[in-house]
């Protein structure tokens, strides 16, 4: 007898105490089968659209941060170039201020 395949019993009771017959599931209608399948398709779409857009999205912020880190960068580098020129040939000090 193979029970590998059966379904556990549901064990369903009422308010009073009783037992009730269990309801077979219902045949799956064509139009069912349909709307399954249009909603799995619905999710996966769902999902590549919501992919491609995060993946937008991280290249809009490389797009925005990379001038903001070029200026930045042209910013210290313009700093320590003349710091280093009024210097007159000594080396530059950094001085860290402690709060």
């Amino acid at each position: 007898m193979e029970t590998h395949n059966r379904r556990p019993p549901v064990i369903d009771m009422t308010p009073e105490g009783q037992f009730r017959d269990p309801v077979p599931p219902r045949a799956a209608s064509g139009l069912d089968r349909i709307l399954a399948r249009l909603g799995g398709v619905a999710m996966l779409v769902a999902f590549g659209a919501t992919a491609l857009m995060l993946a937008g999205l991280a290249v809009l912020a490389i797009g925005v941060l990379l001038p903001v880190a070029i200026v930045a960068g042209a910013i210290g580098a313009g700093s320590l170039w003349w710091r280093a020129r009024r210097g007159g040939g000594q080396p530059v000090r950094f001085v860290i201020m402690r709060r």
